[in-house]
């Protein structure tokens, strides 16, 4: 069931039936602001993408909130933890706070919380096996999480829309073109040269990743994530698990892991 709402431009997405405890994960990122409601066992459900502090609110109606997280990349979100704090219990998502993994990390503090939250719900979703976590978002970020829960890191590039940006504006004639999921590998005009080039060499990117890491550590499972994940998962040749809430389900997670009485 899909409401949309366009006088405060809200989606939100019903999924499945409305239970006595509900837990709130707020996803500040580089390009949208996300919220989702998780029930008890990790199930979503409901989520949506908001601009205003009323979109949010009338997001909230439904549902009675036990414990809520924020993280934020873009922006301090102390402002919105104490508005949600006089509500319910709301906690800041820090590099510093308590985890279900470990960072071994050089940098801890410069550490994307998206980063750290991919990292958390792709070990939980598969905590026998080494994850590659990748997210196909603003940026195209790897991350890699072992079996025993330790957080190695991994990389950042830029991302599908940011590359075709940087072909249009770092050039003199080069148009700007829209991604497409079907774009063939040998371009026969301009247009279709940057299609490929973008899309299928992040494809050949990805795969050289799971290639490459896949002869490191046994067993590797990759997930994929991200607003464009869906473009490019049907031409990554190697096997992938497409996971749309990771970094949505790693915060819950954490907020699980910290909040008492949850």
């Amino acid at each position: 069931m899909f409401l949309k709402n366009q006088k405060i431009n809200i989606i939100t997405t019903i999924i499945s039936r409305f239970t006595d405890t509900m837990f709130l994960v707020i996803d500040i990122g580089n390009t949208l602001r996300k919220a989702a409601v998780f029930d008890e066992d990790g199930l979503v459900t409901a989520q949506c993408h908001w601009e205003t502090m009323d979109d949010l609110h009338q997001f909230l109606t439904l549902y009675e909130i036990k414990a809520c997280i924020v993280s934020s990349v873009r922006e301090d979100g102390s402002q919105l933890v104490a508005e949600l704090n006089h509500d319910f219990p709301t906690m800041l998502f820090t590099t510093t706070m308590p985890l279900p993994i470990t960072l071994c990390y050089d940098t801890p503090l410069t550490l994307g919380t998206d980063r750290i939250a991919s990292a958390v719900g792709a070990h939980s979703l598969f905590p026998d096996r080494t994850v590659l976590a990748i997210q196909a978002g603003t940026c195209l970020v790897a991350d890699i999480v072992t079996a025993e829960g330790k957080y190695l890191g991994g990389s950042i590039a830029p991302g599908l829309h940011m590359r075709f940006t940087a072909l249009a504006k770092g050039t003199a004639r080069l148009p700007l073109v829209e991604p497409v999921s079907d774009a063939q590998v040998l371009g026969t005009s301009t247009e279709t040269s940057i299609l490929s080039g973008v899309i299928h060499g992040m494809h050949f990117e990805i795969d050289g990743m799971i290639e490459y890491y896949g002869g490191l550590f046994s067993n590797l499972q990759t997930v994929l994530t991200g607003g464009d994940a869906t473009i490019l998962k049907n031409s990554i040749k190697n096997p992938i698990f497409a996971a749309p809430n990771l970094v949505l389900f790693g915060l819950y997670r954490i907020l699980k892991f910290n909040a008492s009485d949850c």
